[in-house]
C-alpha cells in the first residue's frame, strides 16, 4: 500500500491573477500523514488540489513517483459539494468504486454491499437509503470517509475534513485517519485546529508566504480511547 514520494519542485500555484503559493520544494514522504496548515488565502486548498491534478501548476512541478489518477483520492470541504441532488449514501458511497470498476460500469449487488460495509464501518449502519439532504453535517461527512474506504487509494487528500463536525464524529474519523496511516497510505490534510495537529500529525507544512515552513510537529500521539 505504501506509495512513491511527491516531491514539489520549486512549485508555483496561482488563484485568478495572484501568487498564493511560490517556490515551494520539499517531500511527502512515503506514508507520511502531514498537517496542512496557514491562514485563509494561503493556497491551502489550491495545493491541495494541484497534488490531485486538479489545479494547474505555474511554475516549477509535482513529481508523483508514477501515481495513476486513481491512486490519488480527495475529500473536498463539505461547504463545496451540493446536497440538494437526490442520491441516497448508499450511492454515494458506492461511486468510490468508479475509478476500479469503470465511469461506465454499472454498480452491482456485490458493489451495493461493500458500499453498507463501509457506511457501517464509519458508524452508519442501516442508512443505505437515507437521501443526503437529510443527513447533518457530521453524518454526511462519515458518508465520505465511507466513500473514500471503497476507493482504497494509496494518496489521501482531506480538506477541512473536522469541519463543522461534533467532538464524536471529529473522534472517530480520526480513528479511521490513524489506521490509514498504520496502513502506509499517504495522508495530506488541511487543518486549522493546532491542538489537533500537534496531537495527531507527525508531520506540518505551514503555508505562509516567504515564511513557509515544512518541518516535523511538536507531536505528542494520542492514541483512540
Amino acid at each position: 500500500m505504501t506509495p512513491p514520494p511527491i516531491t514539489l519542485d520549486h512549485l508555483t500555484l496561482r488563484h485568478g491573477e495572484r501568487t498564493v503559493v511560490s517556490n515551494l520544494s520539499g517531500v511527502f514522504a512515503p506514508g507520511s500523514m502531514t498537517a496542512l496548515t496557514g491562514d485563509n488565502g494561503a493556497g491551502k486548498t489550491t495545493l491541495l488540489r494541484a497534488l490531485a491534478g486538479l489545479h494547474p501548476v505555474a511554475g516549477g512541478r509535482i513529481d508523483r513517483g508514477g501515481l495513476a489518477p486513481a491512486d490519488i483520492a480527495m475529500l473536498p470541504q463539505v461547504s463545496e459539494l451540493d446536497r440538494t441532488f437526490p442520491i441516497t449514501c448508499r450511492d454515494v458511497v458506492a461511486l468510490g468504486l468508479a475509478g476500479r470498476v469503470g465511469a461506465f460500469t454499472g454498480i452491482g449487488l456485490a458493489q451495493l454491499r461493500q458500499a453498507e460495509a463501509a457506511l457501517a464501518a464509519v458508524g452508519l449502519p442501516n442508512l443505505g437509503n437515507r437521501g443526503i439532504g437529510a443527513l447533518s453535517a457530521g453524518q454526511f461527512q462519515r458518508v465520505l470517509f465511507a466513500r473514500l474506504m471503497l476507493q482504497d487509494a494509496p494518496v489521501l487528500l482531506l480538506d477541512e475534513p473536522f469541519s463543522a463536525v461534533d467532538t464524536t464524529t471529529a473522534h472517530d474519523l480520526l480513528a479511521i485517519l490513524r489506521r490509514w496511516h498504520r496502513e502506509g497510505r499517504t495522508i495530506i490534510t488541511v487543518l486549522h485546529d493546532l491542538d489537533m495537529v500537534r496531537a495527531h500529525f507527525p508531520d506540518t507544512l505551514c503555508l505562509a508566504g516567504a515564511d513557509t515552513v515544512w518541518a516535523p510537529s511538536v507531536w505528542t500521539p494520542r492514541e483512540a480511547a
